[in-house]
């Protein structure tokens, strides 16, 4: 009995410490500027008819829509075929692309923003399409950005599916691509579903990208919300927005729940990867065609840093030791680097720690109907930083922060909200990293050391810990990564004296001068190499501890 009351203490805690902070440092913020456009000397709803009856709010809700439902499906339409070349067959240089397709995810959406505009601009490489500042340069960047999601998340599942329904269609005189239509296409709906929820997820929020590339002609629900905030002071327009945001990221959340519980029945019943396929002519083609228009935008941002006048140098990155003349910044573009390393490391041991506990609950299956109804529910509240407005919490904190709970400090000048913003935003990444990794595990196994007399915690310690320890290296990866690039709660939390990366190249590329455009490049440069880098590392680290 003393040995489950301790379990039973454990495991309240480890929901409890997750869920307080969440309450405190994201339902907090949120609802209290939610509350603060419909509370007026009591409840006020009309907002809701004010806002709604503008032509402007309809336009910007269609334009999300629009540019969601556009990037997902040419996502899928590309990740497709990419998934079967990369995890369905094998060839020379295979682990390098599957490696090459992450790079656009983990990259900053500001970086991606500036990448876009480099590559389509007058005097860009592809600046003859007229492409720059239009719809459809904005899908075409939010595709570059959610490429690898489908990628990964069907890859992942082909790659493990049993090869025999297929070959006894073949040999029943069904065609490849009859059986593909017939056999492989149903079995891989769950992952191709959930991952198109998740790729809509991240186009309808998209910020630093659509705020750089669309400005204020083809913005999103996102930064109508920034732009209603910071420009207009109109709390009640960015409340109901924000509502909306919501609306639409449950909606997403529930679809790619119940496709991913499907996906995951399914895995459990496959032992290991099928064995490799000879690759077919056609996927192989529009795999290679879209690896090269990935790597287009990032050619062009490396050329455009290097871009001195009429001729070629390292001017640009050497300004990036200056202000950019005239005080154009308050520091230099590598005092904000090691700003953004510092942060990047305080919201990483944050989000893993918060991360972790979350997915060590979560995984557990309870017998009792009601705990399987509260891990679902937790897991599903988790998910919702992802598609909450960064911009929302960020406004949130300097509304709330102040003083919190009687602290003598203002929070808000004292720096401390900026990491815990961050890992906000981190914690679905290191929850979604792990979770699967924590769920694969034979529930027999715990209750076979169990029966040998392992109490909770050695059970966790020889079983549960070794296993995550696999994935541990890709979270605190996407962890870090994530923190590197955030960009819209940021911008209302970094002090002025201690900016972020991602805040210096987007206070530099409003600034006019092709010597600060250029340094924008350059830094965004130096931002993409240390996100790919740290991703890299994770990677390789992941592969010490071998696949399950």
């Amino acid at each position: 009995m003393a040995g489950s009351g301790w379990a039973w203490l454990w495991w309240t805690l480890a929901a409890a410490v997750p869920v307080l902070f969440l309450a405190v440092f994201f339902a907090w913020p949120v609802l209290s500027l939610v509350g603060r456009g419909f509370w007026d000397d009591g409840p006020d709803l009309s907002g809701f008819a004010e806002v709604f009856g503008r032509p402007r709010t309809w336009r910007i809700i269609g334009l999300t829509l629009a540019q969601g439902a556009a990037g997902t499906v040419v996502s899928v339409l590309l990740g497709v075929p990419g998934a079967y070349l990369l995890y369905r067959c094998r060839f020379r240089g295979q682990g390098v692309l599957r490696a090459f397709v992450t790079v656009p995810f983990v990259l900053p959406t500001v970086v991606v923003g500036v990448a876009f505009r480099a590559l389509l601009r007058e005097n860009g490489p592809l600046g003859f399409l007229g492409l720059d500042g239009t719809f459809t340069a904005i899908v075409a960047a939010l595709v570059f950005f959610n490429y690898a999601v489908v990628v990964r998340t069907v890859g992942g599942l082909w790659s493990r599916l049993d090869p025999r329904p297929e070959q006894a269609a073949r040999s029943l005189g069904a065609s490849p691509a009859r059986a593909f239509r017939t056999v492989t296409l149903p079995a891989l709906t769950p992952a191709i579903v959930s991952a198109a929820s998740l790729v809509f997820l991240f186009c309808a929020t998209a910020f630093g990208t659509v705020l750089v590339l669309g400005g204020l002609r083809f913005g999103t629900v996102e930064t109508e919300i920034w732009i209603q905030t910071t420009q207009f002071l109109d709390l009640r327009a960015a409340a109901v927005l924000s509502v909306v945001q919501v609306v639409v990221v449950v909606g997403a959340l529930t679809v790619a729940a119940r496709a991913r519980s499907r996906r995951e029945r399914a895995l459990a019943l496959i032992d290991a990867p099928t064995p490799p396929g000879r690759p077919h002519p056609l996927p192989t083609a529009i795999t290679a065609i879209t690896l090269v228009l990935l790597a287009l935008p990032l050619i062009a941002l490396v050329a455009g840093s290097l871009r001195v006048g009429d001729g070629w140098g390292l001017d640009h990155y050497r300004a990036l030791a200056t202000t950019g003349g005239d005080s154009a910044l308050t520091v230099t573009v590598w005092q904000a680097l090691s700003n953004s390393l510092r942060v990047a490391v305080d919201a990483t041991l944050l989000a893993v720690l918060v991360g972790g506990l979350v997915a060590l609950v979560v995984s557990r299956r309870p017998r009792q109907p009601v705990l399987r109804r509260t891990v679902a529910g937790l897991d599903g509240v988790f998910m919702l930083p992802l598609g909450v407005s960064a911009v929302t919490v960020g406004f949130g904190f300097l509304l709330v922060m102040g003083h919190p709970f009687g602290i003598a400090t203002d929070l808000r000048t004292s720096g401390i909200l900026v990491p815990i913003a961050q890992a906000v935003v981190a914690v679905p990444l290191v929850v979604r990293t792990v979770l699967p990794v924590l769920r694969a595990i034979d529930p027999r196994l715990r209750e076979a050391a169990a029966t040998l007399g392992a109490g909770s915690g050695r059970v966790l310690a020889t079983i549960d810990l070794p296993v995550v320890a696999r994935s541990l290296g890709l979270a605190v990866g996407f962890a870090f990564a994530v923190s590197l690039g955030e960009f819209g709660a940021t911008s209302f939390l970094a002090r002025p004296d201690r900016p972020t990366l991602p805040v210096v190249i987007f206070r530099l590329i409003g600034l006019p001068g092709a010597d600060r455009y250029g340094m924008a490049l350059a830094a965004s440069v130096v931002l993409a190499v240390l996100t790919a880098g740290v991703m890299a590392l994770a990677e390789r680290l992941r592969g010490f501890g071998g696949e399950l």
